[in-house]
């Protein structure tokens, strides 16, 4: 009889893992296991000091971000660090032909580098920030999204991951005052960085004068703006603006926009995270650019 070949026991492996990964699954919605208490079991990072990384070197974790950086040919990649279960599910048929050190790890040596909170999944990879893009490249993109000053790396990574999920060419944003790249929005935007170009300009009222001479119009998303978004919808390029968590747009930002415009909401409350707004504008401005 002949023996299984190192890709048959790594099919194999990844069969029987998904089989165990579907059966737990299966007891813990009838309650037959209890589900896991991350918040638990998980040290804070209160006592965790983050170990020294270079500049250009970025730390991406998570199944989802890590493959999507894998498969990203703009990605320069330096090491995989994984544990032996994180590299089946990634299914990668061969480690020697990836062309960059795989080293295999325990979950704890993932947290003294990533932190005990961060959820990495057993991966992590090692690459280079990604290129530099500018305004003139999406000149093509009928559609694209500003943030004025969006503080929260979580939030940023749920725009991203709606802006790609509408087919927006961009997510443009300020040098301060915003997330650099990261493991933490990387891994908010499960692969959604990796899909789109993540711009940083070092003013906005200049970038968005640069976006109206390539013949957008942009609108600032305001809950006292003077009319209803879908009303103030125009054109066939569009740059939606939206502000911080807090404060909103900018007063030089409302000043700059080619409209200012609300979300009407019928109900008790009349404001909306910064990402669920994204969501709601990306698919009222996709609905006018299909017409």
């Amino acid at each position: 009889m002949a023996k299984d070949t190192p890709d048959d026991k790594s099919s194999r492996d990844t069969h029987y893992a998904t089989l165990r990964r579907q059966v737990r699954d299966a007891k813990r919605e009838r309650g037959e296991i209890p589900t896991p208490q991350p918040q638990k079991r998980r040290k804070s990072n209160a006592d965790w000091t983050p170990p020294p990384i270079a500049p250009d070197q970025v730390h991406l974790y998570g199944l989802h971000t890590v493959r999507a950086a894998l498969d990203n040919p703009e990605r320069k990649l330096i090491k995989l660090s994984a544990t032996q279960n994180a590299l089946v599910r990634l299914e990668i048929e061969s480690v020697a032909a990836l062309g960059f050190p795989v080293e295999m790890v325990t979950p704890q040596d993932l947290d003294k580098i990533l932190g005990p909170e961060a959820i990495h999944q057993g991966v992590m990879l090692e690459t280079r920030p990604l290129p530099v893009r500018r305004l003139e490249a999406l000149k093509e993109s009928p559609l694209l999204l500003v943030l004025d000053q969006v503080t929260d790396p979580h939030n940023v990574g749920a725009i991203m991951r709606s802006a790609v999920a509408f087919g927006a060419g961009a997510v443009i944003t300020t040098m301060r005052h915003s997330p650099t790249e990261s493991g933490v929005l990387a891994k908010s935007a499960s692969g959604a960085l990796e899909m789109i170009p993540y711009i940083q300009i070092t003013n906005l009222s200049d970038a968005l004068a640069e976006l109206h001479k390539l013949g957008f119009f942009s609108i600032g998303l305001d809950s006292d703006g003077p009319q209803p978004m879908e009303s103030s919808l125009t054109g066939d390029k569009i740059a939606l603006v939206l502000g911080s968590e807090g404060k909103g747009l900018r007063q030089k930002t409302r000043d700059t926009v080619s409209a200012l415009a609300r979300l009407d909401m019928p109900g008790e409350i009349k404001s909306l995270n910064v990402s669920n707004a994204a969501a709601i504008a990306l698919y009222a401005t996709r609905q006018h650019l299909a017409k």
